[in-house]
């Protein structure tokens, strides 16, 4: 049915951004122009690519990208061949995979299908101010890092993610990386600076590198996350990016409140959140000698 010409301007341009999304998930995993996405949308190009910006958060090339990696992730999961995914997924070439990294950017197709079968994952475990501290690395780098109250439920959360690696309890591998952890718990580490091998789209590892841009002792909104990285349509995505970060402290998505200071949700309990916040307060007051 036609859209009413009573309609607003914005609902005019969500509803052709729909109509482009839709398209892009049809065909995903074929060559589309931007010329091509625009007439679909009834837009011209340029406002075309604007507008799906503004409301989506990210760019048409972007979305298609992403369909295509979770399309990938999920037919690897379903034990399809590596070749037969990545041609259905639309990559073309093994090249275009390891380019791309729909995986996550340590582990390879292969070993994302076998759930990080192959790989082997380091795990201590140790006491810290807020609870027990899980943390994991892969080798490459933390794939991990999990604050909770039990340890077996730290480790069945962990197996979740990474159902057929093979998991070595062993804290000397990860000796120094705990160690900077529990430092920065103390307010001796102010900024963590570690290696990661946490799978995630592009969109999320944007909004994963300017958490970590945010000094200590300070918090940002979602809304203002979103302006900062150039997506200031994408507040719910940034969100779903804070909630769906592995590495905690290392990626402090609990310096993200709401507009108006309240703490929202966090994936360890919004104490925790709530107690890093006063922790980081408390010792930046202290150090610059405000209140």
């Amino acid at each position: 049915m036609p859209m009413s010409k009573s309609a607003s301007p914005q609902s005019r341009s969500v509803a052709a951004v729909r109509r482009a999304c839709a398209h892009i998930e049809a065909h995903a995993a074929d060559v589309l122009e931007l010329k091509a996405l625009a007439a679909v949308a009834g837009l011209s190009p340029a406002y075309f690519q604007r507008t799906f910006s503004r409301v989506v958060g990210i760019s048409p090339r972007a979305y298609q990208e992403a369909i295509r990696a979770g399309r990938f992730r999920a037919d690897l999961r379903e034990g399809v061949p590596v070749t037969t995914a990545l041609y259905d997924a639309g990559y073309g070439s093994t090249s275009r995979v390891y380019e791309r990294k729909p995986t996550g950017p340590g582990l390879t197709p292969a070993a994302y299908r076998r759930g990080a079968g192959g790989v082997t994952i380091a795990v201590a475990i140790v006491a810290s101010p807020l609870g027990r501290l899980l943390v994991a690395s892969t080798g490459k780098g933390l794939c991990s890092v999990k604050l909770g109250d039990d340890d077996a439920a730290l480790r069945e959360d962990l197996r979740h993610e990474y159902p057929a690696a093979t998991f070595v309890e062993d804290a000397a591998p990860l000796a120094e990386a705990v160690e900077q952890i529990l430092a920065h718990l103390d307010a001796r580490v102010p900024h963590l600076d570690l290696p990661l091998d946490v799978r995630g789209t592009a969109f999320q590892w944007q909004v994963w590198r300017y958490l970590q841009s945010i000094p200590w002792g300070e918090t940002r909104s979602y809304s203002q996350v979103a302006r900062d990285i150039g997506r200031p349509s994408a507040v719910r995505a940034v969100a779903r990016a804070c909630a769906t970060n592995h590495a905690c402290l290392v990626v402090p998505c609990h310096r993200v409140v709401g507009a108006d200071g309240t703490l929202t949700g966090y994936r360890w309990g919004v104490a925790r959140k709530q107690a890093l916040l006063a922790r980081e307060s408390a010792t930046r007051s202290r150090i610059t000698g405000t209140k």
